[in-house]
């Protein structure tokens, strides 16, 4: 911070009040404040940042800044790759801006001047994720940590981390390659839509798509603080069946991740490496599950497991459907099955076979 400081340096001072201002919904302008109070305590010759867009502009230097990415009004397409230059939606013919007049008194003149001003309808905040993964081997601590799962982690059979669940030990059994090195990184992507305004009777949803990197031990890898904001989809409407589009900046660097790798710094070893990446698994609530797997979870054949198979009863009053048949679930010899208290019937079938992936 000056000379004479010892225990923090100007990086590691921003980070930690960007962090403190996540975790406790400070705002910009109470931050600004706090900024400014710190400048007149500090010895002359300091070099804390005395603004907020003094501090976003060492964030971004980290390499930790976002990317705005237009969208179509009717969440048709990004203008992004191939769509980048273009003015109107390829497929809806939408505009891509909206514009806003904006009145400044011109006292000079004696008159109002009106200018006219195109802003985007609707932009995506994208968080890229590859330079971020590079970013966490950069320091030697967070390097070692991420290859805990691999030389640390205790195989006795029990369920203490995703290492020791079933997807995970698939992958290791069919992509042997990507397993066997301890620097890949596993992620799990979770979203779901929130009312950013706080207020029940403001209609608003706008969807954050998190990543949480597995190769950390368990009681770091659950921590907020060390959970990668991937993008914030723009409300006002939950993007349903189109989430794909909006997810699509992401899905290209994990096929870049997963089939190319890029090339890192490792702190720890003092050596690059190839880091190569895989998407496990995704955590939702069952309505945002139709959202990313395209399988609607309304209507007759609402369960993903049961499929075709799914046992349905229209409820004539609620006008709504409900789900039964769960004692097929159970063993054949489960006295459950026998007891006619359910739906007045004895159960004797097996269960459904899931879908598989092909």
């Amino acid at each position: 911070m000056y000379p004479r400081c010892k225990n923090a340096t100007k990086v590691s001072f921003i980070v930690e009040l960007f962090q403190i201002k996540c975790l406790y919904g400070i705002s910009n302008a109470a931050l600004e404040a706090i900024l400014n109070l710190f400048s007149k305590i500090l010895p002359d010759g300091h070099c804390l940042p005395d603004s907020l867009d003094k501090v976003q502009r060492v964030v971004r230097d980290l390499g930790l800044d976002y990317v705005k990415i237009h969208a179509c009004k009717n969440d048709c397409v990004l203008f992004f790759e191939e769509y980048v230059s273009l003015e109107t939606c390829p497929i809806c013919k939408e505009s891509r801006w909206r514009v806003v007049e904006k009145t400044y008194d011109n006292d000079s003149a004696g008159g109002a001047t009106t200018v006219k001003k195109r802003l985007p309808v609707k932009i995506l905040r994208y968080f890229p994720l590859i330079p971020r993964l590079q970013r966490m081997y950069m320091s030697k601590r967070t390097s070692e940590e991420l290859q805990w799962h691999k030389k640390e982690l205790v195989n006795d059979g029990k369920m203490r981390h995703p290492a020791d669940s079933l997807a995970w030990k698939h992958v290791d059994k069919e992509y042997s390659w990507f397993a066997e090195k301890g620097h890949n990184i596993w992620l799990g992507l979770a979203s779901d839509g929130f009312n950013p305004f706080g207020m029940q009777n403001v209609t608003y949803s706008i969807w954050p798509v998190i990543l949480i990197p597995y190769n950390l031990p368990l009681w770091l890898c659950q921590k907020q603080s060390n959970w990668l904001l991937s993008m914030l989809i723009p409300g006002p409407k939950s993007p349903g069946m189109d989430i794909d589009v909006y997810l699509r900046p992401l899905i290209l660097e994990l096929k870049e991740l997963w089939e190319k790798g890029v090339t890192t710094w490792d702190a720890g070893t003092r050596k690059n490496f190839k880091l190569h990446a895989l998407l496990l698994w995704t955590i939702n609530n069952f309505p945002a599950y139709a959202m990313l797997s395209s399988w609607s979870t309304k209507g007759k054949f609402a369960c993903p497991y049961c499929h075709k198979d799914t046992e349905y009863l229209w409820l004539k009053h609620g006008r709504k459907h409900c789900y039964m048949g769960h004692r097929r679930f159970f063993p054949s010899d489960h006295p459950w099955r026998n007891k006619v208290s359910f739906n007045n019937k004895v159960e004797t079938r097996e269960a459904p076979v899931p879908l598989t992936g092909a």
